[in-house]
């Protein structure tokens, strides 16, 4: 039998692996720490692990699955929304400019500055700890931050591109490309490979990810839940 693929169910190939530190567990359930991440994810669709599931739902708030299937009916929890994206990998990179601005490292206090950017972009779930999962760079103009990107979750042999954001007074100015091609980079010479997610309807952003050399690898349900 071929064992799966780290990919096809990334959130639970994170949270048992590198990630585990950051891993609260109910039975067969497992979910990122609130201050980290949303996602989460089951060992399997038994009534023991969608149980385990629907615990962690009640003690620590919504969740996120992000998986090629919809998820099984679970008791006790309600379907706020579900989304069709996109899973993209890139093993290699296609060249690129040279940039004309700096992209400088991100430390514990960027933090703020960090999350106030996401707020007011909104790529994605980002939390008080989220910048902790990975590296996270960026571009500053008079000390300000105006342009990030970093790393998410974890698999074995891959890692997660995510939290890209431009300000938008600064946008159309090729930050965002620079700064995934700064991460991927990075993640290649590791040897891993970069991955990302982005919802379908989000063409504008897939073309950008594509001009860098990322794939569609396969399509993925963003499934939200909450306690019913």
């Amino acid at each position: 039998m071929t064992a799966p693929h780290p990919l096809d169910r990334c959130a639970w190939s994170a949270l048992n692996g590198r990630h585990s530190p950051f891993a609260i567990i109910r039975g067969g359930a497992r979910r990122y720490d609130l201050a980290y991440g949303v996602f989460a994810a089951v060992a399997d669709q038994s009534d023991a692990s969608l149980a385990g599931l629907a615990d962690l739902i009640a003690e620590q708030g919504d969740v996120a699955l992000l998986e090629a299937d919809p998820p099984a009916r679970i008791p006790g929890v309600a379907v706020v929304s579900q989304d069709l994206g996109v899973q993209m990998v890139a093993p290699q990179l296609t060249p690129g400019p040279r940039v004309d601005f700096a992209i400088v490292p991100l430390s514990e206090a960027d933090a703020p500055a960090m999350r106030a950017l996401t707020a007011l972009t909104e790529p994605g779930p980002f939390f008080a700890r989220t910048h902790q999962l990975g590296d996270f760079v960026g571009v500053k103009i008079d000390g300000e931050l105006i342009a990030m990107a970093g790393e998410r979750m974890k698999p074995d042999g891959f890692t997660e591109v995510s939290g890209v954001c431009t300000h938008p007074d600064h946008r159309g100015r090729g930050y965002a490309g620079a700064l995934m091609r700064h991460v991927a980079t990075r993640i290649l010479g590791r040897g891993e490979t970069p991955f990302l997610h982005a919802y379908a309807a989000n063409t504008g952003a897939i073309a950008l990810y594509e001009a860098l050399g990322f794939t569609l690898r396969r399509e993925v349900l963003m499934t939200r839940l909450t306690r019913a």
